[in-house]
Protein backbone atom coordinates (compact mmCIF):
# COMPACT_ATOMS: atom_id res chain seq x y z
CA UNK A 1 0.00 0.00 0.00
CA UNK A 2 1.29 3.38 -0.83
CA UNK A 3 2.46 5.68 2.40
CA UNK A 4 -0.53 7.94 2.98
CA UNK A 5 0.30 11.72 3.89
CA UNK A 6 -0.82 12.78 7.04
CA UNK A 7 -0.81 16.31 8.41
CA UNK A 8 0.41 16.78 12.11
CA UNK A 9 -0.37 20.48 13.37
CA UNK A 10 1.31 20.70 16.70
CA UNK A 11 2.55 22.69 19.59
CA UNK A 12 5.52 21.75 21.84
CA UNK A 13 3.84 22.93 24.92
CA UNK A 14 0.65 21.52 24.40
CA UNK A 15 -0.11 18.24 26.38
CA UNK A 16 -2.44 16.72 24.10
CA UNK A 17 0.31 16.53 21.76
CA UNK A 18 1.97 14.54 24.29
CA UNK A 19 -0.53 11.68 23.95
CA UNK A 20 -1.08 12.04 20.57
CA UNK A 21 2.22 11.91 18.80
CA UNK A 22 3.74 8.05 20.49
CA UNK A 23 0.11 7.30 19.39
CA UNK A 24 0.66 8.32 15.49
CA UNK A 25 4.22 6.56 15.50
CA UNK A 26 2.40 3.47 15.97
CA UNK A 27 -0.16 3.61 13.92
CA UNK A 28 2.79 5.12 11.44
CA UNK A 29 4.37 2.20 11.09
CA UNK A 30 1.17 0.06 11.19
CA UNK A 31 -0.56 2.08 7.99
CA UNK A 32 2.56 3.11 5.78
CA UNK A 33 1.79 6.78 7.34
CA UNK A 34 4.04 9.39 5.84
CA UNK A 35 3.79 12.43 8.34
CA UNK A 36 4.15 15.71 7.83
CA UNK A 37 4.84 17.88 10.87
CA UNK A 38 3.95 21.73 10.82
CA UNK A 39 4.33 24.34 13.71
CA UNK A 40 1.39 25.78 15.05
CA UNK A 41 2.33 28.03 17.94
CA UNK A 42 -0.69 29.34 20.33
CA UNK A 43 1.02 31.58 21.74
CA UNK A 44 4.34 33.49 20.35
CA UNK A 45 5.40 35.55 23.35
CA UNK A 46 4.86 36.13 27.00
CA UNK A 47 3.05 39.00 26.34
CA UNK A 48 0.74 37.28 23.86
CA UNK A 49 0.45 34.50 26.45
CA UNK A 50 -0.21 37.03 29.49
CA UNK A 51 -3.06 38.74 27.01
CA UNK A 52 -4.63 35.42 26.40
CA UNK A 53 -4.82 34.38 29.90
CA UNK A 54 -4.45 37.64 31.85
CA UNK A 55 -1.23 37.18 33.28
CA UNK A 56 1.55 34.83 33.13
CA UNK A 57 0.83 33.07 36.48
CA UNK A 58 -2.67 33.04 35.45
CA UNK A 59 -1.09 31.57 32.39
CA UNK A 60 0.64 28.52 34.05
CA UNK A 61 -2.80 27.82 36.53
CA UNK A 62 -4.82 27.44 33.90
CA UNK A 63 -2.79 25.09 31.82
CA UNK A 64 -1.92 23.22 34.40
CA UNK A 65 -5.45 22.22 34.78
CA UNK A 66 -5.30 20.98 31.47
CA UNK A 67 -2.58 18.99 31.66
CA UNK A 68 -4.29 17.38 34.73
CA UNK A 69 -7.34 16.87 31.76
CA UNK A 70 -4.77 15.37 29.53
CA UNK A 71 -2.70 13.16 32.27
CA UNK A 72 -6.08 11.61 32.34
CA UNK A 73 -6.54 10.71 28.66
CA UNK A 74 -2.90 9.51 28.85
CA UNK A 75 -1.35 6.24 28.38
CA UNK A 76 1.87 7.35 30.24
CA UNK A 77 0.03 9.25 33.54
CA UNK A 78 3.21 9.46 35.13
CA UNK A 79 4.87 11.51 32.41
CA UNK A 80 3.08 14.35 33.85
CA UNK A 81 4.86 16.09 36.25
CA UNK A 82 2.24 19.02 37.20
CA UNK A 83 4.02 19.50 40.59
CA UNK A 84 7.22 20.55 39.06
CA UNK A 85 6.07 22.51 36.39
CA UNK A 86 3.58 24.37 39.04
CA UNK A 87 6.92 24.82 41.78
CA UNK A 88 9.44 25.66 38.83
CA UNK A 89 10.59 29.26 39.11
CA UNK A 90 9.41 29.83 35.47
CA UNK A 91 6.39 31.12 33.73
CA UNK A 92 4.88 28.61 31.79
CA UNK A 93 7.02 28.44 28.33
CA UNK A 94 5.70 30.00 25.29
CA UNK A 95 5.72 27.80 22.06
CA UNK A 96 7.95 29.74 19.78
CA UNK A 97 11.04 28.29 20.70
CA UNK A 98 10.43 25.10 20.59
CA UNK A 99 8.98 25.46 17.14
CA UNK A 100 11.91 27.11 16.11
CA UNK A 101 13.67 24.22 17.63
CA UNK A 102 11.92 21.17 15.51
CA UNK A 103 12.24 23.75 12.30
CA UNK A 104 15.45 23.54 13.13
CA UNK A 105 16.10 20.23 13.61
CA UNK A 106 13.70 19.48 10.14
CA UNK A 107 16.44 21.65 8.15
CA UNK A 108 19.04 19.28 9.27
CA UNK A 109 17.32 15.56 9.44
CA UNK A 110 14.11 16.01 7.66
CA UNK A 111 10.71 15.46 8.97
CA UNK A 112 12.54 12.51 11.10
CA UNK A 113 14.35 15.31 12.40
CA UNK A 114 12.02 17.54 13.08
CA UNK A 115 9.62 14.57 14.89
CA UNK A 116 12.70 13.61 17.18
CA UNK A 117 13.35 17.34 18.55
CA UNK A 118 9.48 17.62 19.07
CA UNK A 119 9.19 14.27 21.15
CA UNK A 120 12.55 15.75 22.96
CA UNK A 121 11.51 19.28 23.79
CA UNK A 122 8.10 17.85 24.94
CA UNK A 123 9.65 15.10 27.22
CA UNK A 124 11.66 18.12 28.68
CA UNK A 125 8.75 20.27 29.21
CA UNK A 126 5.91 17.94 30.71
CA UNK A 127 8.24 15.08 32.38
CA UNK A 128 11.24 17.03 32.93
CA UNK A 129 9.57 20.72 33.31
CA UNK A 130 12.30 22.55 32.28
CA UNK A 131 12.10 25.75 30.67
CA UNK A 132 11.89 24.98 26.74
CA UNK A 133 11.44 28.58 26.34
CA UNK A 134 15.14 28.68 26.64
CA UNK A 135 17.05 28.60 23.66
CA UNK A 136 20.49 27.45 25.00
CA UNK A 137 18.49 24.36 27.14
CA UNK A 138 17.06 23.42 23.13
CA UNK A 139 20.94 23.03 22.20
CA UNK A 140 21.18 20.93 24.89
CA UNK A 141 18.14 18.53 24.12
CA UNK A 142 19.26 18.97 20.33
CA UNK A 143 22.50 17.42 21.04
CA UNK A 144 21.29 14.75 23.25
CA UNK A 145 19.09 14.02 20.51
CA UNK A 146 22.37 13.31 17.99
CA UNK A 147 22.42 16.72 16.32
CA UNK A 148 25.28 18.42 16.11
CA UNK A 149 25.52 21.15 17.73
CA UNK A 150 26.89 23.78 15.98
CA UNK A 151 24.75 23.38 12.68
CA UNK A 152 21.75 23.14 14.92
CA UNK A 153 22.46 26.51 16.92
CA UNK A 154 22.79 28.16 13.40
CA UNK A 155 19.67 26.68 11.81
CA UNK A 156 17.95 27.89 14.87
CA UNK A 157 18.95 31.73 14.47
CA UNK A 158 18.65 31.81 10.94
CA UNK A 159 15.61 33.99 9.70
CA UNK A 160 14.82 31.49 7.46
CA UNK A 161 13.89 29.09 10.25
CA UNK A 162 11.45 31.50 11.73
CA UNK A 163 9.95 31.66 8.41
CA UNK A 164 9.38 28.44 7.63
CA UNK A 165 7.34 28.51 11.11
CA UNK A 166 5.46 31.60 9.73
CA UNK A 167 4.75 29.13 6.58
CA UNK A 168 3.37 26.73 9.02
CA UNK A 169 0.70 29.06 10.41
CA UNK A 170 0.20 30.35 7.26
CA UNK A 171 -0.84 27.11 5.91
CA UNK A 172 -3.10 26.26 9.32
CA UNK A 173 -4.98 29.15 8.09
CA UNK A 174 -5.80 28.24 5.00
CA UNK A 175 -6.53 24.84 6.70
CA UNK A 176 -8.73 26.40 9.12
CA UNK A 177 -6.70 24.47 11.90
CA UNK A 178 -7.47 26.23 15.27
CA UNK A 179 -6.35 23.67 17.75
CA UNK A 180 -3.82 21.14 18.29
CA UNK A 181 -3.37 18.72 18.11
CA UNK A 182 -5.19 18.46 13.99
CA UNK A 183 -4.40 15.82 11.93
CA UNK A 184 -5.65 15.96 8.83
CA UNK A 185 -5.10 13.14 6.11
CA UNK A 186 -4.49 15.20 3.36
CA UNK A 187 -5.79 13.20 0.76
CA UNK A 188 -9.18 13.22 1.39
CA UNK A 189 -8.98 15.95 3.95
CA UNK A 190 -10.29 13.63 6.71
CA UNK A 191 -9.89 15.36 10.23
CA UNK A 192 -8.94 12.57 12.78
CA UNK A 193 -10.65 12.74 16.51
CA UNK A 194 -7.84 12.85 18.87
CA UNK A 195 -8.13 9.58 21.23
CA UNK A 196 -7.05 6.75 22.88
CA UNK A 197 -4.90 4.49 20.42
CA UNK A 198 -7.55 1.44 19.20
CA UNK A 199 -9.80 4.43 18.66
CA UNK A 200 -7.63 6.57 16.25
CA UNK A 201 -6.96 2.96 14.26
CA UNK A 202 -10.59 2.42 14.16
CA UNK A 203 -10.77 6.09 12.52
CA UNK A 204 -8.14 5.36 9.97
CA UNK A 205 -9.40 1.85 9.21
CA UNK A 206 -12.38 3.64 8.26
CA UNK A 207 -10.71 6.28 6.07
CA UNK A 208 -8.24 4.25 4.19
CA UNK A 209 -10.81 2.76 1.93
CA UNK A 210 -11.51 5.79 0.75
CA UNK A 211 -8.27 6.94 0.19
CA UNK A 212 -7.76 4.10 -2.01
CA UNK A 213 -10.63 4.39 -3.79
CA UNK A 214 -9.77 7.96 -4.77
Amino acid sequence: MMAVTVDFFHDVVCGWCFNISPRLRLLAAEFALDIRHHCFVLQDSPAQMAAVFGSLPRSKQVILAHWAACRDASERPEAFNIDAMRDAPFDYPHGLPGALACKAAERLEGQDGHWRMFDAVQRAHITAARNVADPELLVELAAEAGFDRVAFRTAQADPATRALVEADRRLARQLQVSSVPTVILRDSGHRLVNAPLAELRAQLTAALPELRAS
